[in-house]
């Protein structure tokens, strides 16, 4: 296959961060995606309504002009958020709620601590029909770092989603086979995106032959039964799977820093990495349910009415791109070759 078409995609896990960043990573995005569940974790977290939205019109402030890129605005939970909290985010129009355990991964630290402290919180999102983003994983010391989320599923997860079987949940950047085995044997209230980086990568490629920063994320990569679990999860169509990029921009001093910065800027050749993933994975007439479709219907949006087209035409994404501070990133698989590229773009 040379040429594919299919439904504009959304991207239900990004990370856009705030201030002059927005003007790299908002068109990054908006290039390929119509929609994106951006996500909350700022300085200060975006923990009501009002700064939701007032993330928003930033966010749509660095919009390039004509482009009609919708972001959907989550609510960072807390220990002190309330049910009314909930009630107004859902009034004003903010699409979900993140929870994120305290010191699990960037800009965490004012997260959530106890976490059955939140089961009422938990009640009224059911009740309003507010789906829960989940970050999946335990951040006890003693607990092994590539355990985490296997243990936060046993301990917090298979509790909530059986506590609140109304609740929507999606099992955010899943990167275990656990992960996979608990989406496909809950109800089909809890669904899970997948990144790119998860699906191309295994912790070899993080650790062997050096430390590989611009690899380096959380949850942090596993070793490659998980991924095959994931690609197989992909292969399978199951439509509780669905495209989450996790793009999370940090400058490249803070990633090659001695104490190293999580996250990949996934964003600048997000569809074209997922286009190569599926091909290679032989599915590549899966990639638009994936991409375009299973978020959409999870979330009971409507699914795009627009199409972008991908072509077979071999590009290779720069070493470091500069951000609007004079400052430069280094995006996720940088100087390597992609085979497809979005029609009209990136010649």
């Amino acid at each position: 296959m040379e040429k594919l078409t299919i439904i504009t995609p959304d991207d239900w896990h990004l990370h856009l961060r705030d201030g002059d960043m927005l003007g790299e990573t908002v068109p990054a995005t908006a290039r390929c995606f119509k929609r994106a569940i951006v996500m909350p974790n700022l300085v200060p977290p975006v923990t009501n309504a009002t700064m939701a939205n007032e993330y928003r019109q930033r966010i749509l402030n660095a919009l390039p002009a004509g482009n009609n890129f919708q972001p959907l605005m989550t609510l960072y939970l807390t220990d002190q958020t309330t049910q009314q909290d909930i009630i107004e985010a859902k009034e004003k129009n903010i699409t979900a709620a993140k929870l994120y355990p305290a010191g699990a991964t960037t800009n965490s630290n004012a997260a959530v601590s106890q976490l059955e402290s939140l089961y009422p919180v938990f009640e009224t999102m059911s009740e309003v029909k507010m789906p829960l983003l989940v970050h999946g994983e335990v951040t006890d010391g003693d607990i092994d770092v590539f355990d985490r989320e296997k243990v936060f599923i046993d301990r917090h997860l298979s509790v909530i989603t059986q506590r609140f079987p109304g609740l929507l949940v999606v099992f955010e950047h899943i990167t275990t086979k656990d992960a996979v085995e608990f989406v496909i044997s809950s109800s089909d209230k809890v669904g899970a995106t997948i990144t790119p980086q998860h699906l191309m990568l295994n912790r070899n490629d993080l650790l062997v032959g050096g430390i590989h920063p611009h690899n380096y994320c959380l949850p942090v990569l596993k070793r490659n039964i998980h991924q095959q679990a994931l690609c197989d999860a992909v292969v399978s169509g199951n439509a509780k799977f669905f495209l989450g990029t996790d793009s999370a921009p940090h400058e490249k001093s803070r990633k090659e820093a001695d104490c190293g910065c999580a996250g990949c800027y996934s964003a600048w050749s997000a569809i074209e990495l997922y286009a190569d993933i599926f091909e290679g994975l032989g599915v590549l007439d899966k990639l638009e349910a994936f991409a375009s479709i299973n978020g959409a219907k999870f979330y009971d949006l409507p699914v795009n009415e627009s199409t972008i087209t991908l072509i077979k035409s071999p590009w290779q994404i720069p070493q470091e791109i500069t951000l609007p501070n004079g400052r430069p990133i280094v995006p996720f698989y940088a100087g390597k070759t992609v085979n497809w590229r979005i029609e009209g773009a990136r010649s």
